[in-house]
């Protein structure tokens, strides 16, 4: 399981890096300064390839932890909502690690 969570931080943080940059500079240089290949990329790395593999990724991880349904919802739709996906993976990772069955990883730094 320590493989599963591991796996599900580095994605989950690389979609909310990637998110910030679509949101907060991409789309307003597409809209402002007519400058669209940053969110044309982001985008495109973000909506194709990192957002379905944090999906799996998430799904990977509730299915080994036994997470309620309302719980994976909840974190997969934090992949969608600019900084609220680090605070999901905070509170995921704070889940896992409260569970007797989680594997022992005691604070091994920001991520």
């Amino acid at each position: 399981m320590a493989g599963a969570l591991m796996r599900y931080r580095i994605v989950a943080w690389i979609v909310g890096i990637l998110l910030i940059v679509l949101v907060c500079i991409g789309i307003p240089l597409n809209h402002l300064a007519g400058h669209p290949a940053v969110s044309e990329y982001v985008g495109l790395a973000h909506g194709m390839f990192f957002y379905p593999l944090y999906l799996i990724l998430t799904v990977d991880l509730a299915r080994r932890m036994r997470m309620s349904m309302l719980r994976l919802v909840l974190t997969m739709v934090a992949g969608t909502v600019p900084f609220v996906s680090f605070v999901a993976e905070h509170e995921t990772t704070k889940w896992v690690r409260e569970r007797p069955e989680a594997p022992v990883l005691q604070d091994q730094g920001a991520l």
